[in-house]
Parts: structure tokens; sequence; C-alpha cells
């Protein structure tokens, strides 16, 4: 153990000298910047990041430094908002002057070809397939088939044990969210989406190290072998001729104004994007109306007068 530290130690010195040699070489900048730390050179604050709750890692860093505070993590500088005036100057009253970007770690493990990486045509055409695959028409076609799964998953919490409820509102939304994508899919291939996603979103958030036996090292090998199994149903498709309404039926058949397709890794990587875009913001939405069901009992019986089956 004090080898590896006297290890690290060095290379730390050797990283902070090269660093040094290059600001030196670099033109003082003008632009004034919020109060921060940038923590070590190239690692930044990641470290301390990681190694504590990330909620008490801002939660300190907004207490010593006020509502904008500048760090550095997961090997980008950063300047974080955390004041409603803020949030509102970039997203709503300057907008134009931002674009949406995203550490390299997140954007390999979703897929660089996934729609809200990119701007102009290539971002607009995209947002409006996905959303011409989830029209009215479509949802309402779903209906029987979500209300089965949430059947099933209501029925596996019938037992006595404790229960995740924000953890099972993701698998529940996954599963939702495989239907609009796939339709009715295998239960071959729904296994090992749903294992190797479990394991890509487990390594989501985790250190960037690719180190064999990381978290991240396995979301990584998991997301490749989520691209070899979207291109196994895409084959399946192709050769039963079965395009579908659905999400990736809308993909296969999209082209762009010059008549261009989309290739099976533009594909993958819009499908992995959709998932990870709906699964989470779902899952707290559903969590907080189970909650407000148990607490207001007049609500929770008004509910259950308008379900068809019984409890």
């Amino acid at each position: 153990m004090p080898t590896f530290i006297l290890i690290l130690l060095f290379i730390l010195t050797v990283l902070s000298f090269f660093s040094s040699k290059k600001q030196k070489r670099k033109p003082k900048q003008k632009a004034k910047l919020p109060p921060g730390s940038m923590g070590w050179p190239y690692i930044g604050e990641t470290l301390p990041f990681y190694s504590q709750d990330p909620n008490d890692f801002f939660a300190e860093k907004q207490k010593r430094y006020g509502e904008i505070f500048k760090t550095h993590v997961l090997g980008c500088p950063c300047v974080m908002l955390a004041s409603p005036e803020a949030a509102r100057f970039v997203l709503a009253s300057h907008a134009h002057l931002f674009k949406p970007t995203y550490p390299k770690s997140k954007e390999k493990m979703i897929g660089p070809s996934a729609l809200f990486f990119h701007q102009g045509d290539y971002h607009t055409d995209l947002r409006k397939l996905v959303q011409s695959s989830l029209s009215p028409e479509v949802i309402r076609k779903l209906i029987p088939d979500i209300e089965a799964v949430a059947i099933s998953t209501l029925e596996s919490w019938a037992s006595d044990q404790v229960i995740n409820t924000f953890h099972e509102m993701k698998k529940f939304a996954f599963e939702v969210g495989i239907l609009f994508v796939f339709g009715h899919l295998d239960r071959k291939y729904r296994e090992e989406l749903k294992e190797n996603y479990c394991t890509v979103d487990k390594g989501y958030n985790s250190f960037p190290s690719n180190l064999p036996g990381t978290a991240y090292n396995k979301a990584i090998m998991a997301r490749k072998r989520l691209a070899r199994v979207i291109s196994e149903i895409i084959c399946d498709r192709k050769e039963k001729r079965l395009l579908g309404k659905d999400l990736l039926g809308h993909l296969l058949n999209f082209k762009d104004k010059r008549g261009q397709a989309l290739a099976e890794d533009q594909i993958a990587d819009n499908i992995i994007g959709v998932l990870f875009a709906a699964q989470d913001t779902t899952a707290s939405v559903l969590t907080w109306i189970v909650k407000y069901l148990h607490d207001d009992q007049k609500l929770l019986e008004a509910v259950k007068v308008n379900i068809p089956w019984k409890f």
C-alpha cells in the first residue's frame, strides 16, 4: 500500500509539473471565473467527488463558494449553477449562448450518435422521429401491454419483502421502454437487453477508469454487448420484413434529406439514449406518485374505484 501511494504521488507530481509548464506558455485569460477549486491537474476533484455522496460534495461546495462555483470532475472543467436565477439565465433568457455537452465518458457509454449529443438537422430530424413513435395512437394501442407489465410488477411486490420503490420503478420504466422501442420482443432478447443495460446503468456514474474489473470497464463491455443484441434484433426484423411502427421501425425506415439511411451503430446509440433519457425521470415521477397515494388514503381509494381489477 505505501508503495502504491508513493507511485501515485510521483505521477501527480509529474502531471503537476507538465501542467504548470503548459500554463506558463499560455497567455493569461481575461475571462473571469467564479470562485472554486479545480483540484489536481487532469484529475481535478473527481476523487473527492466519488469518495462521498455527490449531493454532499456539491452541498459543501455551495456552502463554501456560493450559488455559482467552478470545479473539475470527470475530466471536464465545470461551472456549477445552484440557484433558480442562474439556471433561468442558461436555460431561458440566454439559451442561445449555450449548447448541451457531456463528459466523454458519458458519451462513450451511451454512444456518440445519440441525438442529444448533436445539434442542427440531425438532432431535429431524430427528435421528430422519436416524438412520432410516441404518438397518442401508438400509446393507445400499447395500453393493454403496459397494463400487463404494471400488474406483473405489482404482483411481484405481493410478498412481505421490503422494496426500494425508485429501483422498482426503474425496472418498470425499462420494461415499458422496451415495449415502445421494440414492441413485442422475444424473451431471449429482452433478458439480454435487461442484463446488459443494468450493468451499463450501474457503471454510468462510476469513476471513468477502464481498468479490468472496474464498474466503468464492466459497463463499457456491456455496452458493446448491447450493440450486438440490437444488431441481431435488426437482422431478424429485416429477414422477416417486419419493420413495425415502434421506435426501431421508425429508425429503420428513416432517411434524411439526401436519402441516407441510419447505420446500425447510429440506431443502437439512439435506442440506448432514449432508454437512458426516459428511465430515471419516469421512475422519479412514479416514485412520487406512489408516495402521494400512500400519504392520501382518500386519493388512493378514489384511484382503486376506477381500476377494473381487484387488489
